[in-house]
């Protein structure tokens, strides 16, 4: 008899994917149910052999206060974005910069690119694996160095406690 890890390799994944299935189709019937958790079994089995290693966390508590600090920094974005984009097209200073990163693991380097992704007025654009670095765009760059020194300090140097 196979161990439930084979049949369910990624189980948070899984209950994800049945959650998400009945959001989706915004129903509780027994028969969307039964397909989701179809769907949740079916799909994380035929793609785990390309999933990289699970990531290890070593210290949860951080990552709570890591998405705390993410939503926060989300929603403060999203109001200085607006009030540039609204205001003179004047005051907009786009520009690309290079973020060295301190971080070594693949799945915490993939979170923080997202994570300034994910925050309003900068995009991760390209990672480069042999220099060790981010290619970032901003909208309003004033001053790279301390935009670098915000990342590290806000994001990456969390994430390294978090994930090394």
């Amino acid at each position: 008899m196979k161990p439930l890890s084979f049949w369910v390799p990624r189980p948070l994944f899984s209950a994800f994917l049945v959650l998400l299935w009945l959001l989706l189709v915004d129903s509780l019937a027994m028969g969307q149910l039964l397909l989701g958790i179809g769907f949740g079994i079916t799909i994380p089995f035929l793609t785990h052999a390309f999933w990289p290693e699970q990531a290890r966390i070593s210290r949860p508590l951080p990552l709570f206060k890591y998405f705390i600090v993410l939503l926060r920094d989300i929603l403060w974005s999203n109001l200085v974005v607006a009030g540039r984009i609204l205001g003179p097209s004047r005051k907009l200073t786009p520009g690309f910069f290079t973020f060295p990163l301190e971080l070594d693991d693949d799945f915490a380097i993939t979170i923080l690119a997202s994570t300034i992704s994910l925050t309003p007025g900068t995009v991760t654009t390209h990672y480069d694996a042999e220099g060790r670095t981010l290619l970032i765009h901003a909208l309003h760059l004033e001053d790279e160095v301390e935009a670098i020194a915000t990342i590290k300090d806000r994001y990456e140097r969390p994430l390294k406690e978090i994930f090394q």
